[in-house]
């Protein structure tokens, strides 16, 4: 018997707090109109000063668990996607596996920024279709108000905090068909928080450097290397457009969500898009959006669902599954 990888539950968590694009305003030169024509951002949740992207990742992974009627004992791999961890070490995910009381299991962060989800998701599968797990908590979580100079309108304006998770589980049944993970680090300095962990640390961490984006060049790499992510995808499965029911897109910006779209000729309402209201939440976009259309019923079993995500590396990639 071939043994799959299947999504067997979902969960998310969104801070508490609402920043609008007035609240903006109000810091940058930009305006909500400005924001909407380049971004489809109209709010984002920014975490509190007390949380970070372990609590959030607890959150999410309790979610997934209560709704798959899981608990501490039914899982045997964590991987986490962040880029704003909770420390250099221990990972974050050792540190949600202590939290979640969770002994003895593999578990570690993967880092590949926005892209990081699709990379976990693509590892943990690995795993399960090798036998080397059962059971799979995999979680996107970011606080990237921590990383984003609030001066720089190309940046402030995008990015926000969340967290989402999925459990992959052993099936015999179709589920996950296939993931295809790309990187070209040429383009390094596109997209990057510079410097840090290999600096001179007495500069202290009130000087800590923030991400700088170019952002007309990071949309036109995307758009391509997305586009043939997704036909990847497509051809190893031997399948048609039509034959997908949904694409679950990283939530980056809206005019690469409706390239995208545009190039795998699918309808508006067959695009999950939580950006208006998430912004772009880094690793954690991916699975947040996959949890909020599964949870409120656009989603159905038996449904083909394309994943993709882009970001810093570059690192980008897709993963086509059956729900």
């Amino acid at each position: 018997m071939i043994t799959n990888a299947r999504i067997a539950s979902t969960g998310s968590y969104l801070p508490e707090r609402v920043m609008t694009n007035s609240e903006l305003e109000t810091l940058v030169d930009t305006t909500d109109d400005w924001i909407m024509a380049r971004t489809g951002i109209r709010e984002r949740r920014i975490a509190a000063p007390d949380q970070s992207s372990l609590d959030l990742a607890e959150q999410a992974a309790l979610a997934a668990m209560k709704q798959g009627g899981f608990t501490a004992d039914d899982i045997d791999l964590i991987v986490l996607a962040t880029c704003t961890p909770e420390k250099v070490f221990p990972s974050t995910a050792c540190l949600l596996q202590e939290r979640l009381g969770i002994h003895g299991c593999a578990a570690f962060d993967v880092q590949a920024a926005c892209a990081g989800f699709i990379y976990a998701f693509g590892t943990a599968n690995s795993f399960i279709r090798s036998g080397m797990a059962k059971r799979a908590l995999v979680i996107g979580s970011e606080t990237m108000s921590r990383v984003i100079d609030w001066t720089d309108r190309s940046t402030c304006v995008i990015f926000a905090d969340g967290a989402g998770a999925v459990i992959l589980e052993a099936t015999e049944e179709p589920g996950v068909l296939s993931t295809h993970l790309h990187a070209d680090g040429a383009y390094k300095d596109l997209l990057e928080v510079p410097g840090w962990v290999s600096d001179d640390y007495d500069q202290g961490y009130e000087t800590a450097p923030y991400m700088k984006m170019k952002g007309n060049e990071v949309f036109k790499v995307a758009v391509r290397e997305l586009g043939r992510s997704v036909e990847e995808a497509l051809a190893a499965n031997d399948m048609e457009r039509d034959q997908v029911d949904w694409l679950i897109p990283h939530q980056a910006n809206i005019r690469i969500i409706n390239a995208v779209a545009k190039r795998l000729q699918l309808p508006e309402e067959r695009v999950v898009k939580t950006i208006e209201r998430h912004g772009n939440t880094s690793a954690a976009s991916v699975p947040l959006a996959l949890d909020e259309a599964c949870r409120d019923g656009r989603i159905q079993r038996g449904q083909v669902i394309l994943l993709e995500a882009f970001g810093g590396g570059f690192a980008w990639g897709s993963a086509l599954a059956v729900y």
